[in-house]
């Protein structure tokens, strides 16, 4: 009975109890539980780009309004992330977790019965903010539940669902659209999230709170200001221009915020974020190779959908399923990845991984045309996501891997900061890229009058040829197809030479022997602050 007892008043343990080095006993039910919730938020982004056509019509939507509606959710997700993680690891990853999943879904609901192009933007910057506290809080419970033996296969079951949820929202939101209306993009949120909600709260462990400090409020605020001035230039500088005003102030504000944190946080004695880290070789080069992969990942999706949907003409269903030999190639990968680290190391993987993308993004690049059969572009889809499904996982755990144990809550933040400005980045650079290099191409048509429109984008030339003739509506599609196709192709080039040089920068940055991170005085991570261990599953309550 005492002992018990015992058990039973152990609920909340201190950063120095010994771990159970065995891990929780229901781990990997509980990551399949977690997963679920980051494929749920992942999903939301990919299918809603797929219902942007039908969200124009039913809600009198402008390309403006379109526009926002996609990049609230961006804007609030990526300025909130240090900030959700840095509650999280104060009030509890679980609770974090729970709340963070309750706001989306809630926001979902509400936003599935909006009324107007405003209330939609409203209700995805809430979206954007549950999710927030959802992305870091998965990877500070992994972290905790599962011993350093096993933190590999975890980290590669958990990469591969944050890429897979972006990979099949394009087939999820086809499908819908097929026989639903705009509004079931967000609806398909809420059985999801219930559903994540009850095996959160049925599976997963409460985690022990990592610290007791004071919330960094200045830190906080700061962060917040940065990262959404930063993500707002980056998503506006295509269209008002990487010179405009506007854009060039917002990033010399970015830079004065982020040397106003640096310095800050460095006369913290308990920082938000462990800024010395980036002295560390490891952490950055791990964390460059995370952004590679999601620019190229967001990079080339952004391209690929209009490719298919307007050059090939699929449905948006076909369209979507175009995507699976990524998805396919990630998964499989990303399980095959810690046997691959084992035997290559964490240089060799990063290394190889990257330079699969490279390969296939180089090869689409200089082989893709208009008449291009699909079979063909699989197979270098299927080459960039066995890249990204086999570097993700080792990535990860060398971002990890540099932090103590109390800061596994801010490593989830910072990898899911890295990954979204990644993304961002990459529909940024490439859709600039394409897009200029499309209307230069379109200039040579000397379109005129109500047709001048067509040499904007490809949608608009396709619009405009529904009006003309037969035979001009052919040699304009034609022209805009071909210009389209040749600028995406500049646009996988650019994507692959990021990643090759990412090649180069790991390869010669990164030492051969590494297999966690090392902090600024060069000493393991371990010998200062020993990495995260799993929580004793004693001492946990998972009510």
């Amino acid at each position: 009975m005492s002992g018990t007892a015992s058990t039973r008043t152990t609920a909340s343990p201190t950063p120095t109890d010994v771990p159970d080095t065995a891990g929780h006993p229901r781990r990997w039910a509980a990551l399949l539980v977690l997963c679920s919730t980051l494929v749920a938020v992942t999903l939301d982004n990919s299918v809603l780009n797929t219902a942007l056509p039908s969200l124009a019509k039913g809600l009198d939507a402008s390309t403006a309004d379109l526009q926002w509606i996609t990049d609230a959710y961006t804007l609030v997700f990526a300025a909130l992330l240090l900030l959700a993680g840095s509650l999280g690891a104060r009030f509890g990853a679980r609770r974090a977790l729970l709340g963070g999943l309750a706001l989306f879904g809630g926001g979902s609901a509400v936003a599935a019965v909006s009324t107007t192009a405003g209330e939609l933007i409203a209700w995805r910057a809430v979206m954007g903010l549950g999710a927030a506290f959802v992305m870091p809080a998965t990877l500070a419970i992994i972290i905790r539940m599962f011993p350093p033996v096993e933190r590999a296969k975890a980290f590669a079951v958990w990469s591969a669902s944050a890429g897979v949820g972006v990979l099949i929202g394009p087939v999820t939101g086809g499908a819908l659209l097929m026989h639903f209306s705009w509004s079931s993009a967000f609806w398909i949120n809420v059985p999801l999230v219930l559903a994540a909600l009850v095996g959160v709260l049925r599976i997963v462990p409460t985690i022990p709170r990592q610290g007791t400090a004071r919330l960094d409020l200045p830190a906080a605020v700061l962060s917040v200001i940065g990262l959404g001035i930063l993500v707002d230039a980056i998503i506006e500088a295509p269209e008002r221009g990487w010179t405009d005003a506007v854009t060039l102030v917002e990033l010399v504000v970015f830079v004065v915020v982020a040397a106003a944190f640096v310095v800050w946080e460095l006369r913290r004695d308990e920082p938000m974020v462990q800024v010395r880290l980036f002295a560390n070789r490891g952490f950055v080069l791990a964390a460059g190779t995370l952004a590679i992969t999601f620019f190229a990942l967001f990079g080339t999706l952004f391209v690929l959908s209009q490719y298919f949907q307007l050059v090939h003409g699929y449905s948006t269903l076909k369209a979507g399923l175009g995507a699976m030999p990524f998805a396919a190639a990630m998964a499989a990968m990303s399980g095959l990845s810690p046997i691959v680290t084992a035997r290559l190391g964490i240089r060799g993987t990063l290394t190889t991984g990257l330079g699969a993308i490279a390969l296939g993004l180089g090869v689409m690049g200089l082989t893709t045309a208009t008449d291009t059969p699909f079979v063909a572009l699989a197979g270098e889809m299927m080459l960039v996501g066995a890249g990204m499904g086999m570097m993700m996982a080792p990535a990860s755990m060398e971002i990890t891997a540099s932090v103590p144990a109390r800061f596994s809550a801010m490593a989830g933040a910072l990898n899911s900061v890295v990954r979204e400005l990644g993304g961002v980045l990459g529909i940024a650079v490439v859709g600039t890229l394409v897009s200029s290099h499309y209307r230069s191409e379109m200039g040579d048509q000397h379109l005129t009058g109500p047709a001048a429109i067509a040499g904007h984008d490809l949608p608009s030339a396709h619009v405009v040829a529904g009006h003309l003739s037969p035979d001009a509506a052919g040699r304009l599609t034609s022209a805009a197809d071909h210009a389209f196709t040749t600028a995406m192709n500049n646009g996988a080039l650019v994507a692959a030479a990021v990643a090759a040089l990412g090649v180069l920068l790991v390869g010669f940055g990164l030492p051969r022997r590494a297999t966690r991170a090392t902090t600024p005085a060069g000493k393991p991570a371990e010998s200062v602050d020993a990495p995260a261990e799993p929580i004793n599953a004693q001492a946990v309550q998972t009510v």
